[in-house]
This record gives C-alpha cells, sequence and structure tokens, in this order.
C-alpha cells in the first residue's frame, strides 16, 4: 500500500499527499488523468499563484486548486443531505517545491466528520468509497512518478 508523505504542516492531519516528479503543468495533466479513470472530472481551477500576484502584488510558489467531482457520489452524498454542498467539491492542490509537485487531497472520511452523527451514518460507504478512489489516484500517480525515476 502507498505511503503517504507525513508533512510538518496542517496537511498532514486532514489531507493524503504524494511528490510528483516535474513541473507543475505536467503534473496537473497526471492529476486531472488520474481523477478521470476514477471516474472525478475538474469543475473548477484556481491559480493561486497567478491571483495573488494580481490581487495583492505578492510573489507565490506555483500553486493550484482543482475542484474535482465524482457526479454519482456527489449525487448519493447530496441526497442524503442537500447541506453537504458545502463541503463539496474534493479539492486537490498542486504545489510546487523543488524539483517536484505536492499533490494534496482531502480526506473524505475526515471532512464528513463534521456533520451530524445521522448524516454521518448515511454517508459512511459514499466517504469511504470518495476516500477509496481518491488514494487510488495518489496510487497512480505513484507508479507514474515511479515508472520516470
Amino acid at each position: 500500500m502507498l505511503e503517504y508523505r507525513e508533512e510538518e504542516d496542517a496537511m498532514a492531519r486532514y489531507g493524503m499527499s504524494i511528490g510528483v516528479k516535474g513541473p507543475i503543468d505536467t503534473a496537473k495533466m497526471k492529476v486531472i488523468d488520474a481523477l478521470k479513470t476514477q471516474g472525478f472530472g475538474v469543475l473548477t481551477e484556481i491559480d493561486v499563484q497567478k491571483t495573488l500576484k494580481e490581487k495583492l502584488g505578492v510573489d507565490f510558489e506555483p500553486y493550484l486548486i482543482l475542484g474535482a467531482c465524482n457526479p454519482d457520489l456527489a449525487h448519493q452524498a447530496l441526497s442524503a443531505d442537500r447541506s453537504i454542498g458545502l463541503l463539496l467539491p474534493c479539492n486537490v492542490v498542486l504545489r510546487a517545491s523543488g524539483e517536484h509537485v505536492e499533490v494534496s487531497i482531502m480526506d473524505p472520511e475526515l471532512m464528513f466528520n463534521m456533520v451530524d452523527e445521522e448524516t454521518k451514518t448515511a454517508l459512511a460507504a459514499v466517504a469511504l468509497e470518495s476516500k477509496r478512489r481518491l488514494q487510488a489516484v495518489l496510487e497512480t500517480l505513484s507508479s507514474s512518478s515511479a515508472s520516470r525515476a
């Protein structure tokens, strides 16, 4: 089983991460392809570096936030609790770090811990399946990186 990076920051507490060799644009394409294989599409893309430069005039490392959604899993979650939309889509963060890109994904099981017990029970299978698929995304990226190393 893939071992995820333990980061020193808060991401280690609520996310799953892996390093991908190469520039952020290449990593982004690999991430999007891996997400597609697990039934996720990218609904939004935020270029944090560009936004901070334009809005605040500050420099920031290359940093993207992709809003990924699996329509079937989202429908199941929203059917159980319409308010769950506040927790969607699944954020995937790509952050340039030296010669690799740190790819981090929110842990759906931890995310759903924010909901009441009744909703948590109703969504347990959805959270577990979401996590399984997102871990498979990271496994694909790990295999992809290892095969090019």
